[in-house]
């Protein structure tokens, strides 16, 4: 776990003042407690992690639950009205921005995105549904994505169109 904190600082560049990084401690405390095997004992644990979750959330609006796989230097640029479903999956460098829902296509219904490596997600986008976001994809503000999308595109627009990212010569 304190290899992960350290990694967190580093990707918020040690400015303590950033709310993304106070997520990411709490995000990574609530994984840690489930290290603990009796229950007896991760109970106590469990408890402060629901009230640092509620805390944080009030704080930052924020949403991100300890049940959401993440993969390496997961940043959040830019504090609030940030939804994360619980069963969505991030891959290594993402990077999220205010606004930003990724979740559920309907209620009842689950699968939760998918999301790949060096995907950049715009303020405001939702990304809805069992889909997958592939690698080095960027998401403009505000689109919604409701489709796969393929590595190496830029997903725009409501409902989101999928553009092939074009390769300089």
């Amino acid at each position: 776990m304190f290899d992960l904190l350290k990694e967190d600082w580093k990707t918020y560049e040690g400015d303590f003042a950033r709310q993304g990084l106070w997520v990411m401690w709490v995000y990574r405390f609530g994984c840690w407690r489930y290290q603990i095997k009796h229950r007896w004992l991760r109970l106590p644990f469990s408890f402060l992690y629901k009230v640092l979750f509620v805390f944080v959330q009030i704080l930052t609006g924020i949403e991100l639950p300890c049940e959401v796989k993440l993969g390496h230097r997961f940043k959040i640029e830019h504090f609030g009205g940030i939804i994360v479903s619980g069963d969505a999956s991030f891959g290594n460098d993402v990077v999220i921005r205010n606004g930003v829902t990724v979740g559920l296509r309907h209620t009842g219904q689950r699968g939760s995105p998918v999301i790949g490596n060096r995907v950049d997600i715009g303020a405001g986008a939702k990304i809805l549904g069992s889909i997958t976001i592939g690698d080095d994809v960027s998401i403009g503000a505000n689109a919604v994505v409701i489709k796969d999308v393929p590595a190496n595109s830029i997903a725009v627009g409501i409902p989101a169109r999928i553009i092939p990212k074009t390769t300089a010569s």
